[in-house]
């Protein structure tokens, strides 16, 4: 079969259907229908994977979008099994192929050929992870029937194997061409947008259906070396594999005490990582040192972050204080000054309007903050959201009895915002407390005891008011539209 016009095809396709709409998006669904039955009875009732292969190959290198053309695939065809495998083995050589032109001299001529190649590359990068993306994951530990699209389909076991071994080898190879062609596809230079969804999807996506995930660390430790977002959102899989699968990673934590930064309560991806942030600082075996080093630059980032940033602080810091009952000495310190060398090692350290805390060191057991404190929440009582002045409140209860405090659940402050804290205010219901106390119904602005001599009345009313002055006189006021009061004396 012709492979040329495979590309011509889809490309002209693309055009006439921004030009007819539904009667192309038709066209193309019988055309791929056709060469679908071509795959299936082409070679004797097995998968014709070599007209398959130049197929995505087509659809990789298609300079218009494929979108309608990857809607139809995932609507009638990723639902078989051999499919999904000739799939994965098509798009590991492609990936291959196209990585190739990106090491040695290749990624020379690359980085310094014109924008309209790199914007090809580009485009190709995107089709193979949207192509990747749309395949269905299989669930390995349920599945045991598998449809296929070919006669044969892709056992190899002879008839009388049990169907437990059939879906047993089924499974194997499928997971192994997965993981072949995910990390091809990892190890080309990928977008900053892909590389962003890559990572925020791989610890669900692509690590549970990996035949050995632990082959991803390369990957999942030079991201979170990058710093910045992109470590932000490495930390998921990172996790996983440090947790699942026995990975390593010796700089971990300073890794993740140097993220800790004002733009980290910002970023669009927040909400995973300070629940993570709190997963991570749970452990019991934590040191102290590394404790109070979290505890203190969170306490000092409070001062500059959003309130919704700040509730989050107060709720890791709740956290931390009473999973670790070590560094509570950082909410109240205590000399005894009777012992003079404690004394004299306090007054060095704790210097009147200093903080021994230094929060631009990198390094956690460098930072000092075995010898700070917490002033910083003491601080929050007077923020100007009075969400995060009472919320501060709950650091003042003993954290070191556990049977009478709780941990906070990051997840119910982890995606606050300032129109989260907003709303939360307006809809506070507040008690109706009265501005002043009057036994009768006031008529006028002022009483008359407050300015002894004189009445007020009302300019428009003709009627004649009297009062009572000191001196026991009966003072008589009549008061018209025209003529000011005239004050009229009667003893009495």
């Amino acid at each position: 079969m012709a492979t040329s016009p495979l590309p011509t095809a889809t490309a002209s396709a693309s055009k006439k259907r921004r030009s007819r709409g539904g009667t192309l998006a038709l066209d193309e669904d019988v055309a791929l229908d056709a060469l679908m039955d071509f795959v299936k009875l082409g070679k004797d009732g097995k998968f014709h994977s070599a007209i398959y292969h130049k197929f995505l190959y087509a659809v990789v290198h298609a300079a218009d979008p494929v979108d309608m053309l990857l809607e139809l695939l995932v609507s009638k065809y990723f639902k078989y099994t051999d499919i999904r495998y000739f799939t994965y083995t098509s798009l590991d050589k492609i990936a291959n192929s196209l990585g190739s032109k990106t090491t040695g001299s290749g990624k020379d001529a690359l980085q310094n050929g014109s924008d309209e190649s790199k914007n090809r590359s580009s485009i190709f990068i995107h089709n193979i992870y949207n192509l990747l993306a749309h395949v269905p994951l299989m669930d390995f530990q349920k599945e045991s029937t598998f449809d296929m699209w070919s006669t044969v389909g892709l056992s190899s076991k002879g008839e009388n194997d049990s169907s437990k071994d059939t879906s047993t080898y089924i499974n194997k190879k499928l997971k192994l061409k997965f993981t072949k062609a995910w990390l091809s596809f990892l190890k080309l230079p990928l977008p900053l947008d892909v590389y962003k969804e890559v990572l925020a999807s791989i610890h669900q996506n692509v690590i549970p259906s990996m035949s050995n995930p632990s082959i991803l660390c390369d990957f999942l430790t030079r991201s979170y070396d990058i710093g910045g977002v992109i470590s932000v959102m490495a930390l998921s899989g990172l996790f996983i594999l440090m947790t699942q699968h026995g990975l390593e990673y010796p700089k971990f934590y300073e890794k993740l005490y140097a993220l800790l930064t004002p733009a980290v309560f910002m970023a669009k991806h927040r909400s995973v990582f300070l629940q993570l942030l709190d997963t991570c600082l749970k452990s019991s075996y934590l040191p102290a040192y590394l404790a109070a080093a979290f505890a203190k630059r969170l306490s000092r980032l409070a001062l500059s972050v959003p309130p919704a940033g700040a509730l989050i602080i107060i709720a890791l810091i709740h956290n931390l204080l009473r999973r670790h009952p070590s560094v509570n000495f950082l909410v109240h310190w205590e000399v005894d000054e009777s012992d003079s060398n404690a004394t004299r090692e306090a007054s060095q350290s704790k210097k009147i309007g200093s903080d021994p805390f230094n929060q631009n060191d990198a390094d956690p057991a460098k930072s000092g903050a075995m010898r700070s404190s917490l002033w910083e929440i003491d601080t929050l009582r007077h923020h100007y959201s009075s969400a995060v002045s009472r919320f501060v409140v709950s650091l003042e209860e003993d954290l070191t009895v556990r049977a009478k405090t709780t941990e906070m659940k990051i997840t119910d402050f982890s995606s606050g915002s300032y129109a989260t804290v907003f709303r939360d205010e307006v809809r506070r219901r507040l008690k109706q407390v009265p501005l002043a106390f009057y036994r009768t119904t006031p008529t006028s602005l002022f009483l008359g005891s407050d300015f002894p001599g004189w009445t007020f009345g009302d300019q428009h009313n003709s009627t004649v008011e009297t009062t009572v002055e000191g001196n026991g006189k009966v003072e008589a006021v009549g008061a018209s539209d025209s003529t000011p009061s005239k004050r009229l004396r009667m003893e009495t």
